[in-house]
């Protein structure tokens, strides 16, 4: 299991585009990907409505943990999908 922690820079938060495109980044990984954050919200990230439930603002940070198939490649590619584009 790898785990980072990403605090969401995007003004809006994460939005229905932006979720849509971690949902897409997510889906092409050989791996689980979820992401918490406060209050205990948690969603896979490869769930559209789930990641827009949790209502992530703009200055939260968020736990992203990656388990299973390719974990070091995919939390690096995961990481980089957050740091590019939230």
């Amino acid at each position: 299991m790898k785990q980072f922690t990403y605090t969401i820079t995007d003004p809006i938060g994460l939005h229905a585009r932006l979720a849509g495109l971690l949902v897409k980044a997510a889906k092409g990984l050989d791996s689980t990907v979820t992401v918490a954050c406060t209050g205990g919200r948690s969603a896979e990230a490869t769930r559209l409505m789930a990641l827009m439930i949790m209502g992530v603002k703009s200055g939260e940070t968020v736990t992203v943990t990656v388990e299973g198939g390719d974990e070091e490649a995919s939390a690096a590619a995961m990481e980089r999908f957050f740091r590019e584009n939230l």
